[in-house]
């Protein structure tokens, strides 16, 4: 079940960091960091004995190893890019991305050079590995060595933006930090034992696994500190989405009513298909279109309602005052069809209705909602005597 939150969770990352290549392709550090996630979630497979094996058929043994561990220098070395892009302008940063790619390239090298003179080298795994053979020993310390630098780099930097950075993006960089921490710490004490190992000494092997447990931990706080921005933002807009496909839903008694008698005022939706119809874009669209719908019927409603004992000095119904009384004068008034229409009564000055007295970026929507929540409850009384004494 963990290897399945981890990699759905990757995938997420991935698939979302794309999205936002494609969008913008000139982003470096976007580029950067996208292709570091790629580059993790290739190496996986292999780590796998079923990945491991199939790629030792067809390309030889040790090939999956080499393989491995180029995708995992590559993975730290997109993460420093992606700092040192970020940390600097844009040719500042490309020259010391070059810099750092010339280190790996020359690292990459040797380990296809020790992997060349002999494939049975890298026969076993890391804690069955022959370390007397200087050519195993030199493969894993080598690449460890290289991932401890990497990694200590990448948390240098990223516990410098974490502290200048606001939640929650703070908070996903800080679990990056340690995560990067601890594998460095990780492939520190590997390479101790690489050389304790090729010395003809031996290393115990609860503390192999018990490095081995640290280093899965460290990935999978890395990848969920990656990943935890992501979520989050995610999280927050399928929130938003319901919020706005409900408030939808509860505005129609108060917009089909406005909609009935100001059809003017309902603007044209463009022709979508089903799934554009439930995306996020055009549920918010479809919000805030009757928003404004509703906004606007009650402007051309408002010259023809009776005075309300709720009405402000400047004629606004305010939210300290309960909305059954507008939704039964605006009930009232629409029975008998649209106001004015036969120009038997002349309109008074328009006035906004049910406005909020406090603050807020959903308090004037909160008040639409309550009074289209009345409106449900409302039933049409005589009208004619209402509006002759507003309008007298």
């Amino acid at each position: 079940m963990v290897t399945i939150a981890f990699f759905a969770a990757l995938a997420a990352a991935i698939a979302w960091k794309i999205r936002q290549v494609v969008r913008d392709p000139r982003n470096a550090p976007l580029r950067s960091v996208t292709l570091c996630l790629v580059c993790a979630a290739a190496s996986y497979p292999l780590a796998m004995p079923g990945g491991a094996s199939g790629v030792d058929a067809v390309a030889g043994h040790g090939a999956a190893k080499l393989l491995q561990n180029v995708l995992l220098l590559a993975t730290l070395y997109f993460l420093m890019c992606f700092y040192l892009h970020s940390a600097a302008d844009e040719q500042t940063g490309r020259r010391r991305a070059r810099r750092e790619g010339a280190g790996l390239l020359l690292v990459i090298a040797a380990l296809v050079a020790i992997v060349a003179s002999g494939h049975e080298v890298l026969a076993g795994s890391f804690s069955t590995a022959d370390m007397t053979v200087p050519q195993a020993a030199g493969f894993y310390l080598l690449a460890g060595l290289y991932m401890m630098y990497a990694l200590a780099a990448g948390f240098f930097w990223t516990r410098r933006y974490a502290r200048l950075s606001p939640r929650p993006h703070s908070t996903g960089l800080w679990m990056t930090a340690v995560g990067l921490a601890a594998m460095a710490c990780a492939c520190a004490i590997r390479a101790v034992f690489v050389i304790v190992r090729s010395m003809g000494g031996t290393v115990p092997s609860g503390l192999n696994a018990a490095v081995a447990l640290l280093l899965v931990i460290s990935i999978t706080v890395f990848v969920v500190g990656v990943s935890y921005p992501i979520v989050r933002a995610r999280i927050t807009a399928v929130r938003i989405w319901h919020r706005h496909r409900r408030v939808h839903h509860r505005l129609q008694p108060l917009w089909e009513l406005l909609a009935e008698a100001y059809p003017d005022s309902v603007l044209q939706p463009t022709a979508k298909s089903w799934r554009e119809k439930w995306s996020a874009r055009s549920v918010h669209r479809r919000y805030h279109r009757r928003v404004v719908e509703c906004r606007d019927g009650l402007v051309q409603v408002s010259p023809y309602l009776p005075a309300l004992p709720t009405q402000s000095a400047r004629g606004a119904v305010l939210d300290s005052a309960p909305p059954e009384a507008l939704a039964q004068s605006l009930r009232d008034v629409l029975a008998a069809g649209t106001p004015g229409a036969s120009g038997t009564v002349e309109p008074v000055a328009a006035v906004p209705l049910a406005l909020p007295s406090r603050q807020g970026p959903d308090a004037d929507v909160e008040q639409l909602v309550a009074l289209a929540d009345a409106l449900r409850g409302a039933t049409p009384r005589n009208v004619s005597v209402m509006t002759a004494a507003n309008h007298g």
